[in-house]
């Protein structure tokens, strides 16, 4: 009786390699439900038989079952993430049919909450292009509270600009610049807030607002 590859993948990856070598076309193979060995070999973090299976049987990485999800979403370790992403190409932009990417869902159900972080650090290097459609991971803290620490006692808070005492209202587009800004992964590191000081700056300059369409509001 043949052995279940499936079973092997999850229980026995050694075993199953000398399967494959003898039936290669049993390396793509899928369930009913689309399930794979990428996806086993991921799940189990079985990472020499996830290895195998890309660079020696070729295997899609972004292999993927009914609900349209890949590998990296069954992940439960960094090291396997790592492998996919780093080692293997996985596309960490790819989405299943409830629109979420494999760091949305992971972070969603809160089980493996340091393969989200790992996955929310890669996003945050790809090009802006690729990541259309994905939404960004904001931190807590910048959900309510987008006010940020400015030179010369100036505070910045979603919609105004306030030096010292006196309240000015923001220009459309410098309001639109900073709602982005402050949607970023990296809103509350030091270049996040040196960004956000450079656009203020450049917004009020050294106070004249009328050139800079900047209206001082009246109490």
């Amino acid at each position: 009786m043949t052995a279940n590859p499936f079973l092997l993948a999850a229980d026995n990856p050694a075993a199953l390699l000398p399967l494959l070598r003898e039936n290669p076309a049993l390396a793509s193979a899928q369930d009913d439900h689309g399930y794979s060995l990428v996806h086993a070999a991921a799940s189990y973090n079985h990472l020499d038989l996830l290895r195998a299976l890309i660079r020696q049987f070729n295997v899609d990485v972004d292999l993927r079952d009914e609900d349209q999800e890949t590998a990296l979403f069954v992940v439960e370790t960094v090291e396997a993430a790592k492998l996919l992403v780093e080692e293997l190409a996985a596309d960490l932009t790819a989405t299943g049919t409830e629109g979420r990417t494999a760091r949305e869902k992971i972070a969603e159900e809160g089980e493996f909450p340091e393969v989200a972080e790992y996955l929310q650090s890669k996003e945050s290097s790809l090009p802006a292009e690729s990541l259309n459609g994905i939404h960004p991971a904001v931190p807590a803290s910048s959900e309510a509270d987008t006010t940020a620490a400015l030179p010369n006692g100036m505070r910045v808070s979603m919609g105004t600009i306030e030096p010292g005492d006196e309240e000015a209202e923001v220009d459309p587009v410098l309001r639109r610049r900073i709602e982005e800004l402050a949607e970023r992964e990296d809103f509350h590191t030091e270049a996040g807030q040196a960004e956000l000081r450079r656009l203020v700056e450049d917004a009020i300059g050294a106070g004249d607002y009328s050139d800079r369409n900047v209206r001082s509001r009246q109490e």
